[in-house]
């Protein structure tokens, strides 16, 4: 189980310091999650990702259940152990892929719609690469065709056999091109497989409740009394944005004034530099992104003058480190030229390097930030 203490609660905003106590270590928030899809950080050993200040890692049930299979992490001593992270762990529940790949995959979108005519789905659609019922999800596997039936029973025994500190609900994350009708059948259907979560665990893990509703005011506040009212350990936000991003921090507030003050929230999927002040105010505690990681693996990194893409030529002779400020160990040991060249020459540390880098930038702004609404400052 987890413990969680408000050690600070802004004036100013509804900012929070708090700290998460679980059985691998304490998590104190607000916290930027790195994402460890299949128990590792793209590029990094687990010791690179200790040194970058991550307190706390989220990987991937679904994908994890398809390769090499929960049974092979558990007889490991569980996914802590193999893949010898000694820190906090977190594992969603393959909600997502209920969308990724699904609808997001059919419309070719996000969490963002990119608005294209026509492109709504209505009660009663299904998406082309798999089938969603009320009992749960039928996948076919995008690696070898098998058959995968995915519901709130079997999502809780993978979490449950992979043994991660915080595990999540069973969910539908609904596609910003969904319309009311079929966004209030699957909330629906979400509140049902969360009281079904609830019923089929059988360990002290700590478990989170995710609220859904898409963009619409009246779904989300209803999800978030529902799933506030039940007895999860935490609540996570789930679910798209509409096609404005601005939408985001307001169904924050909507979600966060439903809910219990006591228990941590998690924000899913979420996390650009730029989302992080915003929805930091609102009082999310926790958030996971793959921005940093995704990023640095096509050049690009993240600096205090603002994005560097570092494979152009403009940084062939550049003596200067990424960022000056930046006291991570690429910063300290090499010059923007080097890195510029191992990119441009395609060898493979310019992405661990630049990986590295960008996750000790993250989690040193949110560090700061913490230390800001501890002055009262935000």
């Amino acid at each position: 189980m987890i413990e969680f203490k408000i050690l600070k609660q802004s004036k100013k905003s509804r900012a929070r310091v708090g700290v998460i106590k679980t059985p691998h270590g304490e998590v104190e928030t607000p916290a930027y999650v790195g994402v460890a899809t299949l128990g590792a950080v793209k590029t990094l050993t687990t010791e690179q990702v200790v040194e970058t200040g991550t307190q706390l890692l989220i990987a991937n049930t679904f994908h994890l259940h398809e390769m090499p299979g929960e049974k092979i992490v558990q007889a490991a001593g569980g996914l802590h152990e193999f893949m010898q992270w000694r820190r906090p762990l977190m594992t969603d529940s393959g909600g997502f892929q209920v969308f990724s790949l699904g609808f997001g995959k059919d419309f070719s979108t996000g969490k963002i719609l990119k608005p294209k005519e026509g492109a709504l789905i209505q009660i009663g659609q299904q998406p082309k690469l798999l089938r969603i019922t009320d009992d749960g999800v039928h996948f076919t596997s995008f690696r070898d065709g098998r058959k995968i039936f995915l519901g709130p029973k079997e999502s809780i025994r993978i979490q449950e056999r992979l043994g991660a500190d915080i595990t999540f609900a069973f969910d539908e994350c609904t596609s910003p091109a969904a319309d009311y009708g079929y966004t209030k059948k699957s909330l629906g259907r979400t509140h049902d497989w969360a009281r079904k979560c609830l019923n089929a665990r059988r360990t002290r893990q700590a478990l989170y409740g995710i609220v859904q509703g898409g963009r619409f005011q009246d779904l989300r506040t209803e999800s978030s009394r529902f799933i506030g009212s039940l007895p999860f350990d935490g609540i996570a936000i789930g679910g798209e944005f509409g096609d404005d991003k601005r939408l985001m921090t307001v169904m924050c507030r909507w979600v966060i004034d439903g809910l219990p003050p006591e228990k941590p929230r998690h924000l899913l999927g979420i996390g650009y530099l730029e989302d992080i002040m915003p929805i930091i105010r609102e009082g999310v505690d926790t958030f996971d992104c793959i921005v940093p990681t995704h990023y640095a693996r096509h050049g690009t990194a993240f600096t205090s003058e603002g994005k560097l893409h570092i494979g152009q030529s403009r940084f062939a002779k550049d003596k200067k480190p990424l960022d000056k400020k930046c006291l991570c160990a690429t910063c300290a040991c090499y010059s923007r030229s080097y890195l510029s060249h191992l990119f441009r020459a395609k060898e493979i540390n310019a992405l661990q390097l630049l990986t590295s880098h960008n996750l000790f930038f993250f989690q040193s702004y949110v560090k700061k930030v913490r230390e800001d609404i501890k002055r009262g400052k935000i």
